[in-house]
């Protein structure tokens, strides 16, 4: 007698959207997005007008195998409105460097390019993770600024003290990669166990 072994349902491939915004520490999403890969996570790009003076678009495209965004109305977009599409598209959007200027821009609500409009339109889980100067991320306005998004529900990453575009050390770094492929896999289970 033969027994009929069980199927076992494999997870879903997770889809992250990371948006990459203009800090100098962008020059690592390269090495985060292989990670998250090995991770068995499908990524797609979005980058902020000045993301592109810190990494290129080939580069991110070429380590993700995915079309990288940032335009608001592309000629060759797949997507019928596509700062909606991409909203609705990932299980978690994932903005890694995140200025203070970004940050400010999610807290006030300003939607000016498409990083900020999918983060106003998403209703997935978002995680921020923060790189800058201390200055900048000590001063009061950001902190602000942080706290109030908190209070809606993003998720955080603290940065880590580390040497600083400025030639300070000081509290600004980011985060490692492992810490943040740690959080990403935290945020997506809670994402998971509440389904």
């Amino acid at each position: 007698m033969s027994r009929s072994n069980p199927k076992v349902k494999k997870p879903s491939r997770k889809t992250i959207l990371q948006i990459v915004t203009g800090s100098i520490a962008a020059y690592k999403s390269p090495d985060l997005i292989k990670g998250m890969k090995a991770d068995g996570i499908r990524v797609i790009c979005v980058m902020t007008e000045s993301a592109h003076e810190f990494v290129t678009r080939t580069v991110l495209r070429t380590v993700s195998g995915e079309t990288v965004y940032s335009e608001m109305f592309p000629k060759d977009a797949p997507f019928g409105v596509l700062h909606t599409s991409l909203a609705d598209l990932p299980d978690l959007v994932l903005v890694a460097p995140a200025t203070a200027n970004f940050i400010a821009k999610l807290a006030t609500g300003i939607s000016d390019d498409l990083a900020s409009c999918i983060c106003l339109a998403t209703r997935k889980p978002i995680l921020i993770v923060p790189a800058m100067n201390d200055g900048m991320y000590l001063h009061p306005i950001t902190q602000k600024n942080i706290a109030q998004l908190k209070a809606l529900g993003y998720y955080f990453l603290d940065p880590v003290e580390g040497e600083l575009a400025c030639g300070r050390v000081g509290v600004g770094h980011i985060a490692t990669d492992v810490n943040i492929r740690a959080e990403v896999q935290d945020i997506l289970q809670k994402k998971a166990r509440r389904k």
